[in-house]
Formats: structure tokens, sequence, C-alpha cells
């Protein structure tokens, strides 16, 4: 077992993990992006904890569950752990400020571009996020992660996204594995 310090990378799911499509809640529909587990096996060898960090609209919006989410969560969390990959943790967000039903309609401190997930993980597992990456597909994924304070965040462009000018961007997964290789080396500094 890797002994890991006090750095992360946060994914976002929709995006980065599996592959954007309307409101992701099932098995079947869930494709993962090629190069995600090459991605984080990279990473837990460089000892950083892995952390997915999730808006869940749908749920607030009523197209699914938590217990949908949850389900699918755990066979997702367990085709990592099939190949030897540690997630230490799932944050998501089911609210949404004008589009939630009932109880789901506010605006949450956790609701991306909002920082609030990163900060729970950053007390929880006491995160230097100095020393963090974010990796996330949308510009409200980097602005969370700039607003915590990550040090790295990079944008993942599959499609025509219009570019971030502030971002590091690539356009898949083996691009930022290769960077991080180029960043950290093999020493995980």
């Amino acid at each position: 077992m890797n002994t890991f310090n006090n750095k992360a990378i946060f994914l976002d799911r929709d995006g980065v993990i599996n592959v954007e499509k309307n409101y992701v809640h099932l098995v079947e529909d869930f494709e993962f992006i090629e190069g995600i587990f090459e991605l984080c096996a990279l990473v837990q060898r460089l000892n950083f904890r892995i952390v997915i960090i999730t808006n869940q609209a749908g749920i607030g919006r009523g197209y699914y569950t938590i217990d949908d989410f949850d389900r699918l969560t755990k066979w997702m969390l367990a085709q990592f752990r099939a190949r030897g990959i540690r997630i230490e943790k799932v944050y998501y967000c089911p609210y949404h400020p004008s589009a939630g039903v009932g109880k789901y309609r506010k605006n949450s401190s956790d609701r991306k571009p909002n920082p609030g997930m990163i900060l729970k993980a950053k007390r929880e597992f006491d995160l230097d996020l100095s020393k963090s990456i974010l990796v996330g597909d949308k510009d409200s994924d980097l602005e969370a992660g700039r607003t915590a304070g990550v040090m790295w965040n990079l944008k993942l462009c599959l499609g025509g996204d219009v570019p971030d000018r502030d971002a590091l961007m690539f356009t898949n997964l083996s691009d930022i594995a290769e960077w991080i290789k180029h960043s950290f080396g093999a020493d995980g500094r």
C-alpha cells in the first residue's frame, strides 16, 4: 500500500472519468474515458490521493435519485479497485439554484464553481492544495479549483470547448499523464 502524503488530484466525473452524456445515472450508459485508469494509476504511484468532485444536478432536477447515484458510484469505484486504484472519496452536489426541485433548489457552496467540495476534502484529509491538481472539463471546475487554492488546474478539452486562457489545456488524458510525469517525476516530489 502506498503511503500518501497530503497532496491530491481532484477529478470531475462527467467529462473526465466518463463520457459526458445527459445525466448519466445507469451503469449501461457509463463509458470510461480512454486513459482514466492509467492516469489514476500514475498519480497513485506518485502518492497523490484521488478525490472525485461532481455536480449531480440530475438528482436535484428529479431525473434520478441519490440511490441511483450511489449504485452507479459503487459500480464505478469497483472498476477502479479491480485495477488496484484507490479513490479516496467521491463528493457530490445534488443541488441546483434555479432548476432544483423542492429541497434541492438552492445555491450550495458545494456546487461548482463554488469550492465547497474541495474544501471539505482539504479538511477531511488534511490536504495541501498548493501541492494538488484538479482536472475538469468545464470552466466551473477550474474556477472551483482556483478559488479553493488548488495549484494546478488542468482542463480536458475533448470536444470543441472554448479555450480558457488561464488554464493548462489538454485534448486527452494521456497528455495530462505525460504532463504530470514531467512535472512531478518518478520520485513524486
